[in-house]
């Protein structure tokens, strides 16, 4: 199981929830933490999650979901609504880098992700999810590259192949009754000289028997 199923499994699932994407981050600014809840000091991964709940009304969290050094659990950290978000920050609208802030309205939070692409795809996912669920005034998306916002999204691309799907289902067809069409054609061609060589014979017949 990956780590990522692991999370969903243990943290979201059991509240009745479904996590839509989650990225592996780092501070830019390390804070400096001498003791840590769990008792002691020590290494950890930080996770930054996106999940909606099953039940409708949606809620949409996103959440900071840390794993320590040396244990197998997940341990949530802190939460937000998503309407609590107030500013995505992709630091650089002109090329992929792995830096991004959010900024909540009693929150701001500068990562690094593990890599451009983890990145890349957490933007795209929580743009969708904003204009999806958002119900008071949507977060704004600043410095981020146009293909996370829409165009060449991940979703635009699944939607992208379904079109060209139909329309090759639809060629296909067209194709194939292009092909009836001519073999139509050519029986009908062969139904007219049937019947002329049996006037001919009938012809030639008559003839015989003057």
């Amino acid at each position: 199981m990956s780590v990522k199923s692991a999370i969903n499994k243990e943290v979201f699932i059991p509240h009745d929830e479904k996590m839509l994407v989650a990225a592996q981050v780092k501070r830019r600014t390390k804070k400096k933490i001498p003791f840590l809840a769990t008792g002691g000091q020590g290494d950890y991964m930080t996770f930054i999650c996106i999940s909606v709940t099953n039940k409708k009304p949606s809620c949409v969290s996103i959440t900071k979901v840390k794993q320590f050094q040396g244990s197998s659990a997940f341990v949530k950290r802190s939460q937000w609504t998503i309407d609590q978000l107030r500013q995505v920050n992709g630091i650089d609208s002109n090329k992929d880098c792995p830096e991004f802030d959010l900024m909540f309205e009693n929150a701001f939070d500068q990562w690094v992700a593990c890599s451009a692409g983890e990145k890349c795809t957490f933007i795209q996912i929580l743009h969708h999810t904003c204009q999806r669920y958002s119900s008071a005034q949507k977060p704004d998306f600043v410095n981020c590259q146009s293909k996370l916002l829409g165009g060449n999204s991940i979703l635009h691309s699944a939607a992208d192949s379904v079109t060209s799907a139909v329309q090759k289902a639809s060629q296909a067809l067209n194709e194939r009754g292009e092909r009836l069409g001519r073999a139509e054609e050519r029986t009908a061609d062969m139904m007219n000289s049937a019947e002329q060589f049996s006037v001919t014979a009938q012809k030639l017949a008559m003839k015989h028997k003057c």
